[in-house]
């Protein structure tokens, strides 16, 4: 019987430490002394836990303060700024950039009739209101016909207007309301510098109104048009440019135009991190013309120049001359052409090597020297005649 008193008022003892902690501690837990104060706040040394009558830590008392919980990072309530901007920037910017399809024409070998054919897709930008639309020369180099559609999803029936292969740009024209058309504001390209922000936005693959980011990973890069004259001064950059991309716009972080994405470096066929943009200071002087005259118009000697590849083949470096156009500026100066003597031997002729004394080591060469002149303007001439340089002054003529 003693022993059941001593069980009893044990177990009596542990229901009464039981709900006393509860009501102190409003649930089971292990008690715990209160967190010690941080000394960077107090400017103290932390201070003990209180305690309790019979000299042990007691549970914290309600009033103490808890424990501060963690705190949310303010990125997942708000956007940080640099997002704010580029959000900005593309829904102000996109509105410009229009998806090109290119269609040819295919005749069926039973039935004759002409059928249209997808041969491909590109991108492009509202040049102004008149309709006027820019992109790439190869975009729609093999098409016949080519559509183009609005960021407001319309389509439109697209005419050429006029191509500069040498520049691979082309200039098409569509007959959408001005309302409808958003023209581009247009940058520079003489004061980029490596690392600065870019974007660029385009159809790749289809997937129209696409932006990608990046930086400008170089400057002066050279390229080969689809005539396999260079094209200088081209930008680099890492943002993922991918097939679709051809013809649209690349902007700085203003949301201006500095250049017209054109081209990847990729073994694989996709964005290997190397793109890149035909400067807007090209596209500038380039388009106006083609508006104007449906092709570039540019100054030119009066001369026919040897393909390059003949020029290597015969040693020469430089711009050999094959045939000199008769009442040209060139004839005028007495510019030899290349001839066959009596004998059957060809006779090479003069070989331009500097436009004054701007150095020209092929035909590509001579083509970008002279497209900074303009037609009447008068130009020295340095070629090389029976291993030996002589100068010459040739009044420029209009190439056509």
């Amino acid at each position: 019987m003693r022993k059941w008193s001593a069980q009893a008022i044990v177990f009596g003892s542990w229901v009464a430490c039981f709900t006393a902690g509860l009501a102190v501690g409003g649930g089971l837990r292990a008690a715990s002394p209160p967190p010690a104060a941080d000394p960077a706040t107090t400017g103290g040394a932390p201070s003990s836990p209180v305690p309790s009558a019979a000299g042990s830590p007691s549970v914290t008392p309600a009033a103490a303060p808890a424990t501060a919980a963690p705190s949310i990072p303010p990125a997942l309530g708000t956007l940080r700024d640099e997002e704010q901007a580029t959000i900005e920037l593309f829904r102000s910017s996109s509105p410009s950039v229009v998806f090109i399809t290119s269609i040819a024409l295919r005749r069926d070998v039973w039935t004759l009739n002409s059928l249209e054919i997808p041969a491909g897709s590109g991108s492009g930008f509202v040049w102004d209101k008149r309709g006027h639309i820019v992109t790439n020369f190869h975009v729609i180099q093999n098409a016949n016909v080519a559509e183009v559609t609005l960021a407001d999803h319309t389509t439109w029936k697209a005419t050429l207007v006029g191509a500069a292969p040498d520049k691979d740009l082309a200039v098409l024209h569509i007959d959408a309301p001005a309302a409808s058309l958003y023209p581009i504001p247009v940058g520079g390209s003489n004061d980029l510098q490596v690392g600065q922000f870019v974007y660029a936005i385009g159809n790749p693959f289809g997937l129209d109104q696409s932006l990608t980011t990046g930086v400008i990973s170089a400057l002066g890069r050279e390229i080969d048009s689809r005539t396999q004259v260079p094209i200088r001064d081209v930008i680099q950059t890492d943002a993922a440019i991918n097939p679709g991309n051809s013809g649209g716009p690349l902007l700085n972080s203003a949301g201006r135009l500095i250049g017209v994405n054109t081209a990847i470096a990729s073994p694989s066929g996709g964005s290997a991190g190397v793109g890149f943009a035909i400067p807007v200071d090209t596209v500038h002087w380039v388009v106006p013309d083609l508006i104007q005259h449906g092709k570039l118009v540019r100054p030119a000697l009066g001369v026919h120049i040897a393909p390059n590849q003949v020029a290597l083949s015969l040693g020469v470096e430089g711009a050999l001359v094959l045939d000199v156009v008769p009442g040209s500026g060139a004839e005028a100066a007495g510019i030899r052409p290349s001839r066959r003597a009596a004998s059957g031997r060809v006779v090479l002729g003069d070989v331009i090597v500097a436009v004054d004394r701007e150095v020209v080591k092929s035909g590509g060469d001579l083509a970008l020297v002279l497209e900074k002149r303009r037609v009447g303007e008068k130009v020295q001439v340095t070629v090389v005649r029976d291993q030996r340089r002589v100068e010459l002054q040739i009044t420029l003529m209009s190439a056509s």
